[in-house]
């Protein structure tokens, strides 16, 4: 009797598990970075409360919603979350650092359901969402395209977005001793179409040395 004939194994898909394994590193790095900071990270800022909290109103935030606070941190933006959706509102916090939702849990006890996930892969259905704060994320995400794709998938549409970060690029640069460059993701020629090939539409755009806010709403899928 012939032997049946083998199958030939799948070529190993390299550039994704590069791309993985690139990703994982990036995630690792930031843990390591705000995991030995977290303590510590509100006496750093203990005058940023009051723009959080104007940056979370410009949300325009209802009674009832659902909202993400994505790379919430030590948590200074759940508070004013969970006072503008009341009660009756679902409030989220995700971050990839362990020590960080320990904070946020510490600091501001029942505001939130904290979720120790990546902002490109998060435990949350499709359309959950009618809002997303994101305070200081881009520049800590290892594929913002990724992450920005994945913020969508859990938003329905028209659902609000918010990139902020309490003080401007300019300010930021200076304080880290860097001059901006134009590939600056932040920078509005590159966010609004990074925004926009995954699924958001660049509303307003503010870059002072006050305040970084970059508002989007969620685009319906065609």
């Amino acid at each position: 009797m012939p032997s049946s004939p083998r199958s030939t194994p799948p070529e190993p898909d390299t550039a994704a598990d590069a791309a993985h394994a690139s990703h994982a590193a990036e995630l690792a790095r930031t843990r390591e970075f705000f995991g030995v900071r977290a303590a510590g990270w509100d006496a750093k800022f203990p005058d940023d409360g009051p723009r959080y909290a104007a940056a979370v109103a410009e949300l325009a935030l209802r009674p009832g919603d659902s909202v993400l606070d994505a790379g919430c941190g030590t948590g200074r933006a759940l508070p004013p979350l969970r006072a503008a959706v009341g009660p009756t509102g679902r409030v989220f916090g995700a971050d990839v650092t362990p020590e960080m939702l320990a904070e946020a849990a510490a600091r501001h006890p029942g505001n939130a359901t904290l979720l120790l996930a990546d902002c490109a892969r998060l435990p949350l259905p499709d359309a959950a969402l009618d809002a997303v704060f994101a305070a200081g994320l881009i520049s800590h995400l290892p594929d913002p395209a990724l992450a920005l794709r994945e913020l969508a998938r859990v938003s329905r549409p028209g659902a609000r977005l918010a990139l902020f970060h309490p003080v401007g690029r300019a300010a930021l640069a200076a304080r880290h001793g860097r001059a901006l460059t134009p590939d600056d993701l932040r920078a509005e020629p590159n966010l609004r179409p990074l925004l926009a090939a995954a699924g958001w539409h660049l509303v307003s755009y503010t870059d002072t040395d006050e305040q970084y806010l970059a508002r989007a709403e969620r685009t319906t899928d065609e």
